[in-house]
């Protein structure tokens, strides 16, 4: 028995160490075909990466949702405003090429590093902002905290209320902890690049993801052991971070817009839309009958003139 058990301990050492090696490997790889694209700013002791587009104009800042990066708006949003504005597309804490702050799973945190971002590559302007999913989330508590710095909202099928449980993923709750948490995330470039490809399809349905959807937005990046454990702890800690700031949403006192895919299967828009809508005075609500999780994919240019318009009336009133 003694045999057995010292054969079966050095065998899971010896895959731990063949795991380690392999992520070792694969966040080479990865790094090498994705290598970070913009600048890198210092926000609280940690680095920002962020990709800018266009050289004159008002700014609008892109805030990512999970499981992705900052290309996620290359090659959807900011090539359809980039003659006119600057955009600013941020790696959020953990993800990208960002670092990860103290308690960067708080929304707080994550909306101070993009009012650095804000500080730095536009000092005194005020910019719209516009979030994806998770970011939506990002998007409001930097618009409820630092108002000076936002003309306006665009919220992306946004996360923005407590929802009561269910619907977490599993992977999440396994990279989370302390001791279980590093040691499964070695794993997960063994197996996680090879899964994506489904749920890349179910983000995008019921319309067909983009063929060059993984490469374009870099999804490789995010099976990195540390990038993968980032944002399991975000993901983790969401819940109570938005029932914390929800009731927060009527000081937003400029004007916000939310795009809605009625056919999200990511999060119930009926929950998050329907709740935020009777809470700030400044909303319009752009409701997609036949769109899922990606309105900004299906609908890129009429998020990029609800942007120009936002950014219009910000000039206007100034």
């Amino acid at each position: 028995m003694k045999i057995f058990l010292l054969g079966l301990l050095l065998l899971l050492a010896l895959g731990g160490v063949g795991a380690c090696v392999h992520s070792a490997i694969y966040t080479s790889n990865v790094e090498e075909k994705y290598p970070p694209v913009g600048e890198f700013v210092e926000v609280n002791g940690a680095k920002v990466h962020v990709i800018t587009a266009g050289e004159t104009g008002p700014p609008v800042l892109m805030i990512h949702g999970a499981s992705a990066n900052a290309r996620e708006y290359t090659f959807t949003l900011a090539p359809r405003l980039e003659e006119n504005f600057r955009v600013l597309m941020a790696d959020r804490p953990g993800h990208g090429y960002s670092t990860r702050p103290e308690d960067d799973e708080e929304l707080g945190v994550q909306a101070a590093q993009m009012a650095g971002v804000l500080r730095a590559f536009a000092p005194g302007e005020k910019a719209v902002v516009v979030g994806h999913s998770y970011g939506g989330a990002v998007a409001l508590r930097l618009a409820l905290d630092f108002p000076d710095m936002v003309s306006g909202v665009v919220l992306l099928a946004p996360v923005t209320h407590d929802w009561g449980g269910g619907g977490e993923a599993w992977y999440n709750k396994v990279a989370g902890p302390p001791i279980i948490g590093p040691v499964f995330s070695q794993l997960v470039p063994l197996v996680g690049p090879s899964m994506v490809k489904s749920g890349v399809d179910g983000v995008f349905d019921p319309r067909e993801a983009p063929e060059d959807y993984y490469a374009e937005a870099a999804i490789g990046l995010l099976f990195r052991p540390p990038n993968f454990r980032a944002n399991a702890d975000q993901m983790n800690a969401l819940r109570g971070e938005l029932a914390a700031q929800q009731s927060r949403y009527p000081e937003l006192d400029m004007p916000v817009v939310l795009y809605s895919g009625a056919k999200d299967t990511v999060i119930d828009p009926k929950l998050h839309a329907g709740k935020i809508k009777t809470q700030v005075t400044d909303f319009d609500l752009v409701k997609l009958p036949d769109t899922g999780h990606m309105p900004h994919h299906a609908h890129g240019g009429d998020v990029a003139d609800t942007i120009r318009r936002l950014a219009d009336g910000a000039d206007q009133s100034s």
